[in-house]
Formats: C-alpha cells, structure tokens, sequence
C-alpha cells in the first residue's frame, strides 16, 4: 500500500532480541515499524515534512502490524538545492563525533565544537566552490 504523509516523529527502539525497531508516527498517530536501518536512518530526514511511502499490514492474533517498507519524497515536493555552505555544513555534523574525538553519549560544550568543526566545513565549503568553478570551465 501507498500514502502521502507529513511525519511527525521517528524513534529507535532496542528490542530484546537486541535489533533497533524504527517507529515512525505522522500526522494522524499511525505508526510504521521498520526494521531495516537504512530505511529508519532516512525517516529522520523526512521528520516535519511530507513524504510518499509504501508500507504492508501484518494481522498477528489481535494485532495489526504496520511494516515500513519504502519512504521518499512525496511527488511534487522539489527538494530544493543546497550551497555549498549547507552542504558543507551537513557533512561537518555528519564527521563530527570523529573531529572531536568523542564517543557515543559523550557531551562536548557547544564552543568546542564549534571550534572544531568550523574548520573542516570551510575546507570542505572551499573544496566544492572549486570543484563547482573547475566543472564550469
């Protein structure tokens, strides 16, 4: 089955078992369950907007599952494009725990952070106007 949803909130949960459950709510309080990472890891940036996903029921005893099985942009919702800077950006938070040096869980105070990460995002900033220039010419 398909829908057009806005999501709402996505979560992870640790089974028993020890898997991580990916639970995604929208806007109606439907919930779909999805067990495979890399579709859970993509519901997180779809949070506060709308996307097209397919899902499948599962009936168990008394209980309906609700699989996740895809999530995408909903048709019609241009993604925009991002500078260099954004860009940048997003790959600086994506390196951070191993700019800082930190572990899982750990708290580093905004400023050192900051700090750290300022750097390496202007490089990679630098990097891809250049590469934008050079493919230009």
């Amino acid at each position: 089955m398909e829908a057009i949803i806005k999501v709402e909130e996505v979560s992870r949960q640790e089974t028993r078992g020890g898997n991580t459950r990916y639970v995604i709510r929208d806007e109606a309080a439907h919930e779909y369950t999805t067990f495979r990472p890399q579709i859970g890891e993509e519901a997180w940036g779809f949070r506060g907007k709308t996307a097209r996903i397919e899902f499948h029921e599962e009936q168990r005893g008394e209980y309906k599952n609700v699989y996740l099985d895809r999530i995408e942009p909903a048709p019609g919702d241009a993604v925009p494009e991002l500078g260099p800077d954004e860009v940048a950006w997003q790959i600086a938070a994506q390196a951070a725990a191993l700019l800082v040096g930190s572990k899982p869980g750990d708290r580093v105070p905004p400023d050192e952070l900051f700090e750290k990460l300022k750097p390496f995002k202007d490089r990679v900033a630098a990097d891809l106007k250049s590469s934008k220039l050079e493919s230009k010419k």
